[in-house]
Formats: structure tokens, C-alpha cells, sequence
């Protein structure tokens, strides 16, 4: 069982954090909350998403689990306003979910849940600096090695506390410097590692740039990034593999 009305921006944001990296995924409709977690085909990328109850207008669930064609539902959220309201409604006959859009109805046909890739483990690791910065600035140095290179390193020098995101190319080089005095918190640690920048820039496309953005970062070890939207209801951790660095 399934029912629940949600605005359309919520069920965008969450949306659009999770096909950025799959073109399909299981939801699990629990009681309190409805959660994603997918992995990227490559085994590089993960997401993994939380949307509480208090999230929508009303949510009812027993604990389902549904497979879904994401891009066919974001066409379908696509079609409603920022400021309308999505009710959603599971047939347990037909396994299909149908769709209220003010006035619009749309039966969206599911996918069988064991078809689907399976859900990925997301390690607890202890990384040695955890950075807080705005979503704006983390969009600027994404975007200012995309200039230059098709890697991006994330570093944090310990000693000044300032975390840098870095780009070497062919002839270019870029590195945005973050003192503390730019970014939200830092406790700064050894962390330096190199990432695919087309991965992070996949992501970076669902991060509202007035987010506030927590990195994880160690030494050669995947890199976390942690946000929240529908005003702290939902919750959205991705996690990076790195790009091992040869001497």
C-alpha cells in the first residue's frame, strides 16, 4: 500500500539527485520515509537518498518495494508547477502507480524490482577532514576545472585549514582556495585524493548551489558529499570512488 501527495519541487529535487547517476532504481516505501540507494553502472558513483514522511502532504506506506523508470517519471513531475501538489497512489492489482498532476491523471507502468541492479552497501568510513561549504562555491571550482581538465584532486592542507579544489591540464592549471573564513566549518585532517570530474559534475547538477554542502575527504579514499533538501526532510549522500594517483 501506497499513498501520498508531495510538491512537485520536493519530488523533483529528490528525483533528479538519483537519475543523475541511474537511468532506473528500486524505492522502498517504509513506513516513515521512502528511500533510494543505487549505484552507477561503472561501480564509481553512489547515491543515496532519504525523503520523510514529514516531507509530504500525506504519506501512507507499509514497507513496498517498487521499481522505477526515472526519466519517464521526471517527464511526468516535469509536468506539474513549482507550486503544485503530486498525488501518488500505488495499484497493488496492476503494479502500477498512478499519477494526479491538477486535473492531469497518469498511469506510469512499473518495473519488476528484481530486474534492477541491486542496492549497494555504502561503507562507513572514517575520513580524516570533513568540510561544510555553500553549494555556490563548490559549483565555482567544479565548474573552473572543467576548463582545464577531465580530473578534479580535493585537498585540504591541514596546517592553514583550507581546503582546495584542484585541476592540472595540459597547459592549464586552476586551484580555488577555501580559508575558513569561506566556508561554513572545517576540520581539517590529511585528505588529498583525485576524482572523475565528469562524475562529480553529474552530481553537482542536483546540489542547489544555497546548499549547505558537507565533503568527506581522506587520503585516496572516496570522497562523500552530504545535502539536504525539502527543508531538512530529506537527506541526499553520494559517494565517489577516487582515482588511484601513481608516484
Amino acid at each position: 500500500m501506497f499513498k501520498a501527495i508531495v510538491s512537485a519541487a520536493t519530488l523533483r529535487d529528490a528525483l533528479d539527485s538519483v537519475s543523475v547517476l541511474v537511468d532506473e532504481c528500486k524505492i522502498r516505501l517504509n513506513e516513515e520515509s521512502l528511500s533510494i540507494r543505487a549505484v552507477d553502472p561503472a561501480n564509481v558513483g553512489m547515491v543515496d537518498l532519504t525523503l520523510d514522511a514529514a516531507a509530504f502532504e500525506s504519506y501512507e506506506a507499509d514497507g513496498g518495494v517498487i521499481g522505477v523508470n526515472l526519466s519517464r517519471l521526471e517527464e511526468v513531475a516535469g509536468m506539474a508547477g513549482s507550486g503544485d501538489l503530486i498525488h501518488l497512489t500505488l495499484d497493488e492489482e496492476t503494479r502500477k502507480l498512478n499519477i494526479r498532476i491538477d486535473g492531469l491523471s497518469y498511469t506510469l507502468a512499473l518495473i519488476d524490482p528484481d530486474s534492477i541492479r541491486q542496492e549497494p552497501d555504502i561503507p562507513d568510513l572514517d575520513l580524516a577532514a570533513d568540510i561544510v561549504l555553500e553549494g555556490t562555491h563548490l559549483d565555482r571550482g567544479i565548474k573552473a576545472a572543467d576548463m582545464v581538465s577531465d580530473h578534479i584532486r580535493l585537498r585540504v592542507d591541514a596546517a592553514e585549514e583550507t581546503f582546495h579544489i584542484e585541476a592540472e591540464g595540459d597547459t592549464d592549471d586552476v586551484d580555488l582556495s577555501l580559508p575558513p573564513a569561506d566556508l561554513i566549518s572545517i576540520e581539517a585532517g590529511a585528505a588529498d585524493s583525485l576524482f572523475s570530474l565528469d562524475y562529480l559534475k553529474d552530481m553537482n547538477k542536483a546540489i542547489p548551489t544555497d546548499a549547505e554542502v558537507t565533503v568527506e575527504l581522506g587520503e585516496e579514499f572516496p570522497v562523500k558529499l552530504h545535502y539536504q533538501i525539502a527543508e531538512g526532510m530529506g537527506t541526499i549522500t553520494y559517494m565517489l570512488a577516487p582515482r588511484i594517483q601513481s608516484d
